[in-house]
């Protein structure tokens, strides 16, 4: 009997990594929670895991800093982690309390006490915040669920939670307001992990594996590379893009991070794509290979099919 594809997660139970997880791998998969970011990639690492889903980047509050440290990977830890694919989810915040210290739909939330969640959630949800909650505390905690965890076990005073309504329901808490979110179409990318040394396939084929979320991405491909360039050389960064040009790629993000090599040196993360054709075949390997020629340090860090469907505004302008 064919074992379960192993997935980890940024946990507890019923975050929004979780509800990720079930779209991308569906229930079949067997979903395994971890306590951190670093925790999921030393997971994929060590084997102890086939894949990792981690949150990258929000349409609203910018991209996941955790996430680029571990992907920069400035202490050589996780050599073997690889970009493999992609999920959006379209995240959607609740305020949560327990069930009997508010009414529904109470719109004076002045006897709130503390307010808990995740770091990103709070630009996230800036105008409900600033307009009902403006100097309630508010403590981060590791994840939205772990938020919603803390409020259903306080028994000492009013506190409420910025959380999913998957969250809700799994700890019992009530719902005083949905959709506080600033925009409607916040949405959250999520990038699969793997090992590249792992007996899985390279290239997962997420669509017979998924039991919903994401319709089948577009027939381009996104790549993600990270190098590092010299410090004493005028143009150095400038002619590392410029091989991306060159060989037809088309960046879509640019990222920095410190390198933790020297004071003010910095890690880029580009990320770009293209559609595969037999022009272009060797794209990839021809920038991989004209980044060494110019930069101190270059790590490929995976391929995928991009997942982002062009909306019809995106594709009429």
């Amino acid at each position: 009997m064919e074992q379960p594809i192993r997935v980890t997660f940024l946990g507890p139970i019923a975050s929004f990594s979780h509800q990720a997880a079930v779209e991308t791998f569906g229930s079949s998969a067997d979903l395994l929670p971890c306590v951190s970011f670093a925790d999921a990639f030393a997971a994929v690492q060590d084997e102890k895991a086939d894949y990792a889903i981690i949150p990258c980047e929000n349409s609203t509050n910018g991209s996941v800093v955790q996430t680029l440290d571990l992907l920069a990977d400035p202490n050589g830890l996780y050599g073997n982690v690889k970009v493999c694919g992609e999920h959006y989810l379209t995240i959607h915040h609740c305020l949560l309390t327990r069930k009997g210290d508010f009414l529904p739909d109470q719109q004076d939330y002045n006897s709130i006490s503390r307010l808990y969640t995740h770091p990103q959630a709070w630009g996230q949800c800036d105008v409900f915040l600033e307009k009902n909650l403006k100097g309630v505390e508010r403590q981060d905690v590791s994840s939205t669920s772990k938020g919603a965890e803390i409020v259903s076990k306080d028994r000492s005073e009013p506190t409420a939670a910025i959380a999913s309504r998957f969250a809700a329901e799994y700890h019992g808490l009530e719902i005083l307001a949905e959709n506080i979110e600033d925009n409607a179409n916040n949405t959250t990318r999520f990038l699969v992990l793997m090992n590249a040394h792992a007996d899985r396939p390279a290239a997962v084929d997420f669509e017979h594996i998924k039991a919903s979320g994401t319709p089948g991405g577009t027939a381009q491909k996104k790549t993600l590379i990270s190098f590092m360039v010299p410090q004493d050389r005028a143009g150095a960064l400038a002619d590392a893009l410029l091989i991306f040009k060159t060989h037809g790629m088309n960046l879509t993000s640019i990222n920095s991070r410190p390198s933790q090599v020297k004071a003010w040196k910095y890690m880029f993360l580009v990320e770009g794509h293209l559609t595969p054709t037999s022009l272009n075949a060797d794209a990839v390997s021809g920038i991989v290979h004209g980044l060494k020629q110019v930069t101190e340090y270059c790590r490929y860090l995976g391929t995928w099919t991009d997942q982002l469907v062009p909306s019809f505004e995106d594709e009429a302008v």
